[in-house]
């Protein structure tokens, strides 16, 4: 299994930057995790659109899914041009009916609902949910390849149950909106310790910071983090690649 970071940063893109995106690979098949801002733009720096085999959505804020509609319209110019003709899936949690219905754009994309309390199979890849605590219906993700299990939090405060989710997982990916000291979760969003408390005790093998702020030194959120983590720690960047 092979993840690359598309996008990494909350709420809104930095200059020359994305928000959520991340590109899961085995094989030839690749799924996008969240199509945030500018996401597009910097997918195509790994992979051309009509490659792209699906799409899974955490949750419906803009900084998860902002590039959905240009991915839509995408599809369609590739119709066109006899590129990726067969329809895209787009897979959604169903709770925003509105949002969910808006996955599905004439014959190019497919909405499909997933059941966040049934596994999921998506090509080589198996997702299991967790719904995190976020002001939205959000999903976090664990996938697995047979070989390998990867953690994504989504968008969440911290809570307990993301322990359980994550034991032994080869990668958290964990959300970081905020430095230690600073409080989350009345915006539904974690610090450094809260990320790295998960990765510890999980016992996980190595974290990757992302949702990243617009503010303060990004470094310190390592090294906050490996205050309660001695495994490897990351920030997230456009272009970081785990696995093979």
């Amino acid at each position: 299994m092979k993840i690359t970071v598309i996008g990494c940063y909350g709420g809104f893109p930095a200059a020359n930057e994305a928000t959520s995106g991340y590109l899961v690979q085995s094989g030839d098949y690749s799924v996008l995790i969240d199509c945030g801002s500018a996401v597009l733009s910097k997918l195509q720096q790994f992979l051309p659109i009509e490659k792209l085999d699906a799409v899974i959505l955490s949750h419906y804020h803009h900084d998860h899914i902002a590039d959905i509609g240009p991915l839509q319209f995408a599809k369609l110019v590739g119709s066109f041009l006899g590129k990726g003709v067969n329809a895209l899936t787009i897979y959604g949690h169903p709770f925003d009916e509105d949002q969910f219905s808006r996955l599905t754009y004439k014959t190019h994309t497919a909405g499909y609902p997933y059941d966040p309390g049934q596994p999921l199979t998506i090509g080589p890849f198996t997702f299991t949910f967790l719904k995190t605590a976020h002001p939205v219906d959000c999903f976090a993700m664990r996938i697995t390849d047979g070989a390998h299990s990867v953690v994504y939090t989504a968008d969440s405060s911290f809570q307990e149950a993301f322990i359980p989710f994550s034991e032994g997982a080869d990668l958290v990916i964990s959300e970081c909106n905020f430095y230690a000291g600073q409080d989350g979760a009345k915006a539904g969003h974690m610090n450094s310790l809260e990320a790295g408390r998960i990765a510890a005790e999980a016992g996980a093998g190595h974290l990757l910071l992302t949702h990243l702020p617009h503010f303060g030194e990004h470094q310190k959120l390592i090294e906050e983090a490996k205050t309660v983590y001695n495994g490897a720690v990351d920030l997230a960047q456009t272009g970081f690649v785990w696995g093979d």
